[in-house]
């Protein structure tokens, strides 16, 4: 808790760099890659920790709030989600203007939207027009920046829509069956996961204007709407880079997916022979290992390369393809990250859960575990806090693998009567490994002498978390500096000698 809020902070105040320029771009009609070239570690340092931000907060509620889960799809997390999701198109959709000098237009709206978003999500957030425990009480502070939010968007649009005529492309798409199609789609299914995810974030107010009524949208709606978009998200990280730029032909298509498809192929029987039979859990871990394959052939592919010339041992071909191509194959990283949070998504498809009030010595069955409860301890270390803990031993298939200490624990606040109220709060007790976490609840302790405990057991949670720190590798990968690129930069703006005055 201490770093999720200054890190989703930071994430929303860095992406007013990328958005500066683009408007100075636009103003001083200088619209060509530069202002993309010169803000794109910015906008790396941005995304990464905007989407660092939601991951701590994922993490701390799952480790914290004790209702067994990470992410309630509340609307404060949809409003700092939301940007990340445009800023993720952003990122993408800038390599084509870099290459092609295409989708200018496109490029500048993203980031106004991008930084319109992050207006919007602190709006929502200290204007108490939404229902949120993450919100703030209404006061004068949203009038503010709800009359600052509609001045940016006013700006924005007028800066765009005076300039269209020169933000018009030089070139146009070639055809479908292309790279820059495939980055096309990516960005219109980011662009529309954002605006599902606005709208039923939006609903219950809307809902209250037209009908008097607020109806609230829940976790059902968002998950039946962004599992299918996320899947094709994911989908469409393994084809990209199968396709060739420009034009590519259907027999080099077919050629490059042959050995990704073989050993997806392979991999979704073995998960077939190890129980995975639902069809969506088969679909996302099969997603899952064709973009890894593609990935991997990549990877394999280029290191094999430079290996063949003789000047590098095989180790040092492989160090020197991620370090002399920090961007792109820093990108690779990045969406390895992304299949292992796609891989621990996907877990939760198998969440177990159950409820039980026993008395020392009962047992509480889940899965292969077996819990049995054998006291509690209750101490007061200081007046305004009274901490119970339980003990519960855990046995997996009869064999015993040790305790957990789950607590429930009263925090007294003064009111301002003078009076103290008690507030009480859970500290979870978590069993973790990398097939699966044995989260504990201690839920109350009876006046009979029993206790009520929660229990889930949370398939491949962890790989969320590595996910998540595989994702930031990669983002210090693609913007550590590089000599080459800052030469071919200055090379391409800048008269000789101008770039070093």
């Amino acid at each position: 808790m201490i770093f999720h809020p200054p890190t989703l902070y930071v994430g929303f105040v860095a992406f007013t760099i990328p958005y500066a320029f683009a408007m100075a771009a636009l103003i001083s009609k200088q619209l060509g890659d530069i202002w993309i070239r010169t803000t794109r570690r910015w906008t790396i340092f941005a995304w990464l920790f905007l989407g660092f931000g939601n991951l701590l907060g994922a993490n701390w509620a799952y480790v914290e709030l004790g209702w067994g889960g990470y992410w309630a799809w509340d609307p404060v997390e949809n409003a700092s989600f939301m940007p990340w999701l445009t800023g993720t198109a952003f990122l993408h959709s800038v390599m084509i203007q870099e290459k092609k000098d295409m989708l200018k237009i496109w490029n500048v709206t993203l980031i106004a939207l991008t930084f319109v978003l992050t207006i919007f999500g602190t709006f929502i957030t200290r204007s108490g027009l939404i229902s949120s425990v993450h919100s703030f009480g209404q006061s004068t502070v949203g009038v503010y920046f709800g009359v600052f939010l509609v001045l940016v968007i006013i700006f924005s649009t007028y800066m765009i829509i005076s300039r269209a005529s020169l933000l018009k492309s030089k070139n146009e798409l070639d055809s479908l069956l292309s790279r820059e199609a495939s980055f096309m789609f990516n960005n219109l299914i980011l662009v529309g996961a954002a605006f599902a995810v606005l709208w039923g974030t939006m609903f219950p107010m809307i809902s209250e204007a037209v009908r008097g009524q607020k109806i609230t949208v829940g976790p059902p709606f968002f998950n039946q709407v962004m599992i299918p978009i996320g899947l094709l998200l994911l989908l469409l990280t393994g084809i990209c880079p199968l396709i060739a730029w420009r034009k590519a032909s259907w027999i080099n298509t077919r050629k490059n997916f042959v050995a990704p498809f073989a050993i997806t192929l392979l991999g979704a029987i073995a998960l077939f022979a190890v129980g995975v039979r639902e069809p969506l859990p088969m679909i996302s871990f099969t997603i899952c290992l064709f973009v890894g394959a593609t990935i991997g052939m990549e990877i394999i592919r280029g290191g094999l390369a430079r290996a063949s010339g003789g000047k590098e041992s095989l180790f040092m071909a492989f160090i020197n393809l991620f370090w002399r191509n920090k961007r792109r194959y820093g990108g690779y990283v990045i969406h390895i990250g992304v299949i292992l949070v796609f891989i621990g998504f996907t877990g939760a498809w198998y969440n177990q859960e159950t409820e039980k009030t026993v008395f020392p010595g009962d047992k509480i069955e889940i899965k292969d575990y077996v819990l049995t409860y054998y006291k509690n301890e209750r101490s007061q270390p200081k007046k305004t806090l009274e901490e119970t803990v339980a003990t519960l031993l855990v046995e997996k298939n009869g064999e015993k693998i040790g305790y957990v200490f789950p607590e429930r624990n009263v925090h007294y606040m003064v009111n301002v009567r003078g009076d103290l109220v008690p507030q009480p709060t859970s500290e979870v007790a978590i069993r973790t490994t990398y097939k699966e976490d044995l989260y504990v609840i201690f839920a109350s302790l009876n006046e009979d002498g029993s206790a009520t405990f929660k229990v889930h057991v949370n398939p491949l949670v962890k790989w969320l978390w590595l996910g998540g720190l595989i994702i930031g590798l990669g983002c210090i990968l693609a913007m550590w500096p590089d000599k080459r690129e800052r030469k071919r930069f200055e090379a391409r703006h800048f008269a000789p000698g101008a770039a070093k005055a």
